[in-house]
């Protein structure tokens, strides 16, 4: 089986698991959802606080609720960023974690890193409640021993991507409510529902997008075997041989 016929199956049997817990799974199923469901939430609460940082606002704390919703305060910053980086940057972080699961093996371990990193400063730098940083220290403590400590890295990152796509994509008309509220207050001209639709479009093209470089001839490497040639002949050793001239003396 090649890689990509392995990925596909990979992929197949995620979503296949995932839509039969959160429809057929009741209240087992929900329960063994509920780390996917907190997981995207900080995702989600992340990618406001990336918003705000990265157009030079600051965070001021990120909470994450027991029933899976989040909250992220900031200052400063463009506004309409920050309220974009919940969504779609939920979706482009958990897209990155399922394409490095999948192809780029050795950036693995570095990038489990950054997230433990990223959960911690979450928990501990913009501490809000003590639910928050338990949730997010128990995560890392189990993206260490698992994701660090073993060899099922990979698939433990392809899991939380693959899992986080689907949920957003799955929640696009019920998680991101408040924050599509206020792009209309932003952009008073676009209503809420619009907005709804243009992100949900974003996310599918990113996962399309995703899609298209996983499953690309120039993503999976061709092994080369190089044959030896056939053997020959060793080749005789001439040898120096000179001639002596030796004339017959005629009697």
């Amino acid at each position: 089986m090649t890689s990509r016929s392995s990925l596909a199956l990979r992929m197949i049997i995620i979503t296949a698991v995932y839509f039969c817990l959160s429809t057929y799974g009741g209240l087992l199923g929900w329960q063994l959802l509920y780390p996917i469901r907190l997981f995207v939430t900080f995702l989600h609460e992340f990618g406001h606080a990336a918003g705000a940082l990265i157009t030079g606002g600051a965070v001021e704390y990120i909470a994450i609720e027991p029933n899976s919703a989040g909250v992220t305060s900031t200052f400063n910053g463009n506004a309409s960023v920050i309220l974009m980086g919940g969504y779609i940057g939920s979706a482009i972080f958990g897209n990155l974690l399922f394409y490095i699961g999948a192809r780029k093996h050795n950036w693995v371990k570095p990038v489990m890193g950054l997230v433990i990193a990223a959960m911690l400063i979450t928990g501990f730098i913009w501490y809000n409640t003590l639910f928050t940083t338990a949730i997010l220290c128990g995560f890392s403590i189990l993206l260490y021993f698992i994701g660090l400590k073993t060899i099922y890295g990979r698939e433990i990152l392809m899991l939380l991507g693959l899992a986080s796509i689907i949920y957003i994509i799955q929640d696009f008309n019920v998680g991101p409510t408040s924050d599509l509220a206020g792009m209309e207050r932003q952009m008073k001209f676009i209503p809420a529902k619009v907005w709804m639709y243009i992100w949900l479009a974003i996310v599918l093209l990113i996962l399309a997008f995703n899609l298209k470089m996983l499953f690309s001839a120039r993503g999976e490497k061709k092994s080369k075997t190089k044959t030896a040639p056939p053997p020959t002949a060793p080749k005789r050793k001439r040898l120096n041989t000179t001639r002596r001239y030796n004339p017959i003396k005629k009697k």
